[in-house]
């Protein structure tokens, strides 16, 4: 009998060890982080030059301020795709529009395409381009994602055989905010249906004046920035098939941002010391942060010239010496930003800066960001 006791206590103990093992096994299921996801539907007819010049140098000012964003404490992930329409050199067939740019959070390639856009006379369909990005467009299923489209243009929001309605009935079923930014005067936008658009899909009615002079605030942090930011460059590390051409773009983004104001490649440097900018796909530092690098398997051509004569292990320490200096370079540039955003802040109040492309979207996120419980 004792025997008999003592097998039944071993299995029981043998079960309830299993059983606290499984447990220990299975993963711990980290909570998805929430995505804004921003699709930008630009009309680039002939009146529309002031309207991407405004994109373009805004891009990073719009990025900045999302990094600012946390949603259960942590910051939310970004993804920005872009459509052109109204432009006559499009196929009539299509409506005029062209998916630029499917969802990504390739912020250099964001820029790359902005900077492409060109203008040309042509129809401007609003309600077709609206539906065109909600069937070509990844939108997901996670009801904890913020999704927005911001449709900005100067001919009325009638035109085309889509009913405006129709598609943002459609968008509205897939918990899309429709935002719309009119680029002109106010009523005249009221009349053309662009505030019905805005009320309609939910989201907000803004009117900009597309061939205002962007006014950049020069600040006493912006040269230490831009010092900063050559520095951050020597910490990239390409790696992989594209990545040299991805490091490449990174530089000419640099450039096309310097073309446009010495204050617009100081905003693109704090984005680049953000959390929304990574380059996991080609940057061995990005990567190495998000999962184990096999070094033994990295095809030496790929790399920088510097270190294709390098060890295996040579590459590793130099990579986790890269790793280090960029975290002090970032966080570097964060506290000069901080810095300068309270003295643009201050600038501002003192010229009343209103009516930029800028300036309206985010003050349009912010407010239906709280929907979704982001704070700032």
């Amino acid at each position: 009998m004792k025997a008999q006791a003592l097998n039944v206590f071993f299995i029981c103990l043998i079960l309830l060890t299993a059983k606290v093992s499984a447990k220990e096994s299975q993963p711990i299921v980290q909570p998805k982080k929430q995505t804004v996801k921003v699709a930008l539907l630009l009309d680039t007819s002939n009146s529309m030059d002031g309207l991407i010049n405004q994109a373009k140098a805004q891009l990073w000012e719009i990025v900045n301020e999302l990094s600012y964003a946390k949603c259960d404490g942590m910051t939310p992930n970004l993804e920005i795709a872009l459509y052109e329409y109204g432009n006559s050199s499009l196929p009539s067939k299509e409506g005029y529009i062209r998916q630029v740019l499917q969802f990504t959070n390739d912020l250099d390639e964001i820029s790359e395409h902005l900077f492409s856009l060109s203008t040309n006379g042509g129809n401007e369909y609003c309600g077709q381009v609206i539906q065109t990005s909600l069937n070509e467009l990844d939108w997901g299923a996670n009801k904890r994602d913020l999704k927005m489209i911001f449709i900005a243009g100067n001919e009325p929001f009638t035109q085309g055989k889509i009913n405006y309605r129709d598609a943002i009935t459609n968008a509205k079923e897939k918990d899309i905010t429709i935002n719309t930014i009119f680029c002109g005067d106010y009523n005249n936008g009221v009349s053309g249906r662009w505030q019905d658009g805005a009320v309609y899909g939910g989201g907000d009615y803004m009117t900009i004046n597309q061939n205002k002079h962007i006014v950049h605030i020069v600040t006493p942090y912006d040269n230490d920035i831009l010092i900063l930011n050559k520095k951050l460059n020597d910490t990239y590390i390409h790696y992989g098939s594209y990545g040299y051409s991805k490091y490449s773009n990174q530089a000419k983004q640099d450039t096309n941002a310097e073309s446009l104001n010495e204050a617009v490649i100081v905003k693109r440097a704090v984005t680049k010391s953000s959390k929304l900018y990574k380059n996991a796909e080609w940057d061995l530092v990005d990567a190495s942060e998000e999962k184990e690098i096999d070094y033994s398997s990295l095809k030496k051509k790929q790399l920088p010239k510097h270190l294709q004569n390098k060890s295996t292990q040579e590459i590793k320490v130099y990579v986790d010496k890269k790793r280090k200096e960029r975290a002090e370079i970032q966080e570097k540039i964060q506290e000069l930003s901080k810095k300068r955003k309270s003295y643009v802040a201050k600038k501002q109040r003192e010229s009343s800066k209103k009516n930029e492309l800028e300036s309206v979207m985010i003050k349009a996120i912010k407010k239906q960001a709280q929907k979704k419980n982001y704070s700032w």
